[in-house]
């Protein structure tokens, strides 16, 4: 989870979240090579007083300034489209939980098993035990295997509200009536926090996601002692 100060992302815990990482540098790379280049040419233009007219009338250097953005354009579109279908691919998920939001707690539903739902609330700070996180705890934590592939199915009850979790990459609207899917793959076990990141009301900022990834024999132990 993010610490106090932090300026860049979490710590990537899916293969997702890896690849938005290393699209987020790739982009920024050229991002900064493009700033270098346009403050060195600035520079230039303030420091000196001679003019090449050839320069300024070279159908050549027209030619490169119109192609150049135009490769850097395709070569920052492509890795992007690469990775939002990939965001968007479900094959053969192990395990469905739906979650529909409320004002202002999470529910969920074990869609494979018969009856195993619960409501999640966030835990008020004057019950919290020492070393619980404030806001971001709850009573009833989401626990599912890592390392297979499940299939989130987000919808909401009453308002737009928004199920994030930044470690994972994951981000989905709960939008009333409609049903929308996001793919989740853990690679490590551990805590997951998260939040509601659409604002649903007054207490928009109490709608704590917590996630808890076990090995598959805990998750099994886990969902038999819950039904």
């Amino acid at each position: 989870m993010a610490y106090p100060f932090q300026l860049g992302f979490q710590d990537a815990s899916s293969p997702i979240m890896e690849e938005l990482l290393h699209f987020h540098d790739h982009t920024l790379m050229i991002v900064f090579l493009i700033s270098s280049l346009v403050l060195y040419i600035i520079s230039l233009m303030l420091t000196t007083k001679l003019t090449h007219t050839s320069t300024m009338d070279a159908q050549e250097v027209e030619t490169i300034w119109t192609l150049l953005p135009a490769i850097i354009l395709i070569m920052t579109a492509l890795p992007s489209l690469r990775i939002l279908y990939m965001m968007d691919e479900i094959n053969n998920p192990s395990l469905t939980v739906k979650t529909m939001g409320h004002q202002w707690y999470w529910s969920y539903e074990y869609t494979d098993y018969e009856d195993l739902s619960f409501d999640s609330y966030m835990i008020p700070t004057s019950d919290l035990n020492p070393g619980d996180l404030r806001l971001l705890e709850v009573d009833n934590r989401v626990v599912l295997p890592m390392e297979l592939p499940i299939r989130m199915l987000i919808s909401s009850e009453d308002v737009l509200h928004s199920w994030a979790v930044p470690s994972l990459g994951l981000k989905t609207d709960a939008i009333p009536g409609r049903l929308n899917q996001a793919t989740l793959i853990s690679t490590r076990p551990g805590l997951f926090y998260g939040q509601c990141s659409e604002i649903c009301g007054s207490n928009h900022s109490f709608m704590p996601i917590v996630l808890e990834m076990v090995p598959l024999k805990h998750f099994e132990n886990w969902s038999l002692s819950m039904i």
